[in-house]
């Protein structure tokens, strides 16, 4: 009879990864004569018994004395891993419902007085404007007016070489792209640690924990077709380590997902370790890096 303890890279700590379990049929014989078996391959949402989801979103429970051996696999690649930096970073504008947003050839310039991120006020910059690259770089200068004129640019990209041949300097905030699936970031996000309150407003949520007025954590996010943007997460450092910020996210993604998103995505500094850490241990991938060159 099979013995699950022969399987010691499988237990309770592979739920919210994907996994591959080999299992005994019961009732069935192998083409050489003995027991038969077979291989189930999908993300692992509970344990005794063991239920796998597979791609096709079949759900197979196997009693644990069936187990024979298996073990976590690396994650399914998502379908928006191959997306261009240019869709990605094109939903953006859409996290502030206040952005308002014009063009300078084929470049997004963003524009929002009320949102103190330099992601909402700046210029969208990963694909060739389509007019020579003096002229958008003028052009983008002439939107802005006094206001500081960024080009939002994808690290090491040859546009950003190009751009800084003509002179455009590096202004920091370096920070990664982060992309998830939606589910399984829910489902690696585990019960919350503590009680959160989300509100909603059309495309847009917001999370708060210990209370709206006195938040010790919170968080928002907006929902673009299938794409669901985390931003503005925050814990008060007061009552960071406890899972908060955890908690904000798991209410955000579940909202996220209700709202048909089958995927999350974020930015993240670059050297913002424990942020890494965390969605990591969610299942966030990196697409790309982004910076600021002042224009």
């Amino acid at each position: 009879m099979p013995d699950s303890t022969r399987s010691p890279y499988l237990g309770p700590h592979v739920v919210g990864q994907r996994v591959v379990v080999r299992r005994l049929v019961p009732g069935e014989t192998g083409p050489t004569g003995g027991p038969a078996f077979t291989d189930v391959l999908g993300d692992c949402i509970a344990w005794d018994p063991c239920v796998v989801v597979t791609a096709t979103g079949e759900r197979v429970e196997i009693p644990l004395d069936l187990i024979v051996s298996g073990k976590p696999v690396p994650p399914r690649p998502s379908v928006r891993l191959r997306a261009s930096v240019a869709e990605c970073e094109s939903h953006v504008a859409g996290l502030w419902s206040s952005v308002a947003t014009t063009t300078v050839g084929a470049w997004q310039v963003r524009r929002s007085p009320g949102v103190a991120r330099r992601r909402a006020n700046s210029c969208l910059a990963v694909v060739d404007p389509g007019l020579p690259l003096a002229a958008a770089v003028d052009a983008v200068r002439a939107a802005y007016g006094d206001q500081p004129a960024l080009l939002h640019v994808e690290v090491g990209s040859d546009l950003s070489t190009a751009l800084r041949a003509l002179g455009c300097t590096p202004a920091g905030g370096e920070a990664d792209f982060l992309l998830a699936g939606a589910s399984r970031a829910l489902r690696a996000a585990g019960a919350a640690a503590a009680p959160a309150e989300l509100t909603t407003s059309g495309s847009h949520a917001s999370v708060s924990i210990g209370g709206a007025c006195d938040a010790v954590a919170e968080g928002q996010a907006t929902v673009d077709g299938d794409w669901l943007g985390i931003h503005d997460l925050l814990v008060d450092p007061a009552h960071r380590r406890r899972g908060l910020a955890r908690s904000a996210l798991a209410a955000l993604l579940e909202w996220g997902v209700e709202q048909g998103a089958s995927n999350a995505w974020l930015h993240v500094e670059t050297g913002n370790v424990a942020a890494h850490a965390l969605y990591a241990s969610l299942g966030f991938a990196e697409h790309h890096r982004m910076e600021y060159l002042r224009a």
